[in-house]
């Protein structure tokens, strides 16, 4: 990835989206274009326009942690979006004493598999920062299925998003679905802009799908740490979870989702229904 062009574009629509009435700037008066001016933002941040205007031809090289501080203070950066400006700089700045970070185990631990396994009552699976699925537990697996068995994905949630036609059904929320992966991929990959398995499927879904490339080239970031999702499932029915997520230290770059439901839901009925199916299904399976 061009960390200049990726830097240039994420400041340019931050700036782009705030109004002075809510930068407080009094009289900007009839504009041509939408949001701040390059000198009102240098001004909000305390530095010379020239200074910010080289920023925003995506030159971070040399910025310090402070002044990326003060930059997102003026464009009203929330915090992840202000990480986000920290690790363009970053790797606008490589360090050459820096460690080398640790390779991510290609294949997961069988004693966190186990723990998985003991989650009796509540969904829950791995992924990696792609979005692939590394790894679930016998109720994330049926719960996941339409996913999991769905050409289009290839095991990659991001796949099933916008390449799947089944998503808009499994995903009731399918514009905000696709919303969070989009800028939850935009966040990794201001992370790791060197992850070459990461960026070839940012190029894949680019040229595939209209829908993601309009959403990734608006530059929106998010992580995914707790919130609620909606999920269709085909053979329970409509379903509503509350999801946290943890990521693990062993594993860069790899997170750990569980899904709960309120105790006496139809969801907590409906995924213990979805539950005995499974454990139905396994049972009948023939054994290889």
């Amino acid at each position: 990835m061009d960390n200049q062009a990726e830097v240039r574009d994420f400041l340019r629509t931050r700036r782009d989206r705030i109004t002075p009435e809510q930068a407080g700037i009094v009289g900007g008066g009839r504009r041509r274009l939408p949001g701040l001016r390059r000198e009102e933002v240098a001004m909000l941040a305390g530095m010379s326009s020239d200074y910010y205007a080289k920023m925003e031809r995506g030159n971070l090289a040399g910025v310090s942690p402070e002044v990326l501080n003060a930059l997102a203070r003026a464009l009203r950066l929330d915090d992840t979006e202000t990480e986000h400006l920290h690790d363009l700089a970053q790797a606008a700045n490589p360090s050459p004493n820096r460690r080398r970070s640790r390779p991510t185990p290609s294949t997961i631990r069988p004693s966190l598999q186990r723990f998985l396994d003991a989650l009796t009552g509540a969904p829950a699976w791995v992924v990696n920062q792609r979005a692939d699925i590394i790894a679930l537990n016998p109720l994330g697996r049926a719960l996941l299925a339409p996913l999991l068995d769905d050409p289009d994905a290839q095991n990659n949630n991001a796949r099933f998003i916008f390449l799947s036609p089944a998503a808009r059904t499994f995903y009731p929320r399918w514009e905000h679905a696709a919303d969070t992966t989009a800028a939850a991929l935009r966040t990794a990959a201001g992370r790791n802009p060197r992850d070459t398995h990461l960026t070839d499927l940012i190029g894949e879904l680019v040229t595939r799908s209209d829908a993601f490339s309009s959403r990734w080239s608006a530059h929106d970031v998010r992580l995914h740490n707790s919130g609620t999702k909606r999920i269709r499932h085909p053979d329970v029915g409509d379903l509503e979870f509350i999801y946290e997520a943890v990521n693990l230290p062993d594993y860069p770059g790899w997170t750990m989702f569980a899904y709960t439901s309120a105790a006496g839901s139809p969801t907590e009925q409906r995924i213990q229904i979805l539950g005995s199916l499974a454990a139905t299904a396994s049972a009948s399976a023939p054994d290889n």
